[in-house]
């Protein structure tokens, strides 16, 4: 019933919020592409003791007060760094170091009375002993509030992620480039202006909007120089990326030849988001549109656009750019819609910003080098992509919800994308058609979470929020499933299992 479904949404949210605010994620501001403008600045000022500044309390007073919903009450900082010193754990495959297995608690009756233990292994056993998760299983469930493992199940054991991998390559990207990063296109000419070349940044969401926005900027750039523009010839040059530009998976309908230019990550239905028919040649189809832009923008195009490379300067005259949306939208969008294109454009952006070469190795090295200086648990990984496509992948459940638990450190607002990307179950994203069920309907609202979907392989990992109002990390991950329509409802289930009963 859709009743329920929006009373858990509105409650979820409203109890999130309270959790986040309390030891993790500050939330405050207008929507702006799925994340609110004032986050990031907000949680970057925010007193690194953790909480909500609430009436009473010490703190910076607001900008705009305004505009800030009424404060929830402060929590005590308790989420110290992972793998701080002098710390010590009590097992050895903790999700990070000195953060020992604990149990969780939950309120019954009075909710001012005393927190009852949660005997999380009780709950998740039979659960995870569902035949529909296949013979390999492993699974982390951790308070992210002080960073201890609630339950593990193999949980240092390296497996096939599929998409949950964008998690690594998202908290990565962020780490190294920051949320406000922009990937740019940018045009630039000759001493002599008989060459425009068009230079790919690698940025897949490049849409015709905006690259006519480049063709008539470059227009009066060139007529700037010398009066009416003079006849041109168009270069591209896509020389930023290294190595093969079909993905090991060869051509599918999940990702485009790998790029450094491309136009609405080259589809060709016009859709924007999962499978569809993708062109062989994006670069040069980005090419050819543009200079059919140029000429309507009063530019003479001579012949037809080539390959070639960029003049360097001091002969390169720069004539004019158009940027990507902030790093913080593509994670969302990257995670959200489990994006493959934008995921591989982030791994490669990682590689550039850490001087590694823009290839699946110097992109697969810089994305592990970046966790392991975040202090995760990246022993037995590998990156063998960024969208999770490649079975060689291979990543922990404990590495995982090490992710998730750094991105809502108060100290890291950078990260705090990695969480507000992740689709809420039964309504955004690739969860919109999950959580639905009786046995997963207490999920919808409360659980956000990135899927991973390869034959044989299933997985999720994210966020809930449980009775008392504690924030929780999982990560589920199943191996040689027989059937996704098995394996994704037993998933839910796990998850589900940490949100409140409806």
């Amino acid at each position: 019933m859709p009743e329920p479904r929006t009373w858990q949404l509105v409650a979820g949210s409203a109890v999130l919020g309270l959790a986040l605010a309390a030891g993790a994620v500050t939330a405050a501001g207008p929507w702006d592409s799925g994340q609110r403008k004032a986050e990031r600045a907000r949680a970057a000022a925010a007193d690194p003791r953790g909480g909500a500044h609430h009436a009473g309390a010490p703190g910076p007073a607001p900008r705009h007060p305004a505009a800030v919903p009424a404060p929830a009450p402060s929590a005590a900082g308790v989420l110290r760094a992972l793998g701080a010193p002098g710390t010590t754990g009590t097992t050895g495959t903790a999700d990070t170091p000195g953060t020992p297995d604990a149990p969780g608690s939950t309120r019954t009756g009075d909710p001012t009375g005393p927190a009852r233990p949660t005997d999380w292994a009780a709950v998740l056993v039979p659960l995870l002993a569902d035949p529909g998760l296949g013979p390999l299983r492993t699974a982390s469930v951790v308070d992210v509030a002080t960073g201890r493992r609630l339950y593990g199940e193999g949980a240092a054991t390296p497996m096939t992620p599929a998409s949950t991998v964008k998690i690594a390559t998202a908290a990565a990207a962020l780490s190294a480039l920051g949320p406000d990063h922009r990937i740019a296109t940018t045009t630039v000419t000759g001493a002599d202006g008989r060459t425009v070349t068009l230079v790919g940044g690698g940025d897949p969401t490049l849409d015709k909007t905006r690259l006519k926005a480049l063709a008539d900027a470059t227009a009066r750039a060139l007529k700037a120089r010398g009066g009416t523009p003079r006849p041109v010839r168009l270069a591209y040059d896509t020389s930023l990326y290294q190595g093969p530009a079909l993905h090991p998976i060869g051509p599918n309908e999940n990702l485009a030849p790998l790029s450094a230019l491309m136009t609405d990550e080259g589809r060709l239905d016009g859709s924007r988001s999962g499978p569809a028919p993708r062109t062989a040649d994006p670069a040069g189809d980005t090419a050819t549109a543009f200079a059919a832009l140029l000429r309507a923008a009063g530019v003479t195009v001579h012949g037809s656009p080539a390959p070639g490379r960029a003049p360097k300067a001091p002969q390169a005259a720069p004539l004019a750019r158009t940027d990507s949306a902030p790093l913080a939208d593509l994670v969302e969008r990257t995670l959200t819609t489990s994006d493959n294109d934008l995921a591989e454009a982030l791994a490669r952006q990682t590689a550039l910003a850490r001087k590694q070469p823009a290839s699946a190795t110097g992109a697969a090295k810089a994305v592990h080098d970046e966790l392991a200086r975040l202090g995760l648990p990246v022993a037995g990984a590998r990156f063998a992509d960024g969208s999770g496509l490649d079975r060689n992948d291979r990543v922990s459940a404990a590495l995982l919800t090490g992710i998730l638990t750094r991105a809502a450190d108060p100290a890291r607002p950078a990260l705090r994308p990695v969480l507000t990307g992740l689709p809420v179950g039964g309504f955004s994203g690739t969860l919109a058609g999950r959580f639905g069920t009786d046995a997963t309907a207490p999920g919808a609202g409360l659980v956000r979470a990135k899927t991973g979907t390869l034959t044989g392989v299933n997985t999720l990992t994210g966020t809930v929020v449980t009775a008392d109002g504690r924030l929780l990390a999982f990560a589920f991950l199943a191996g040689r499933t027989s059937s996704p329509d098995t394996a994704q409802p037993a998933l839910d289930r796990l998850a589900a299992a940490l949100a409140p009963p409806r």
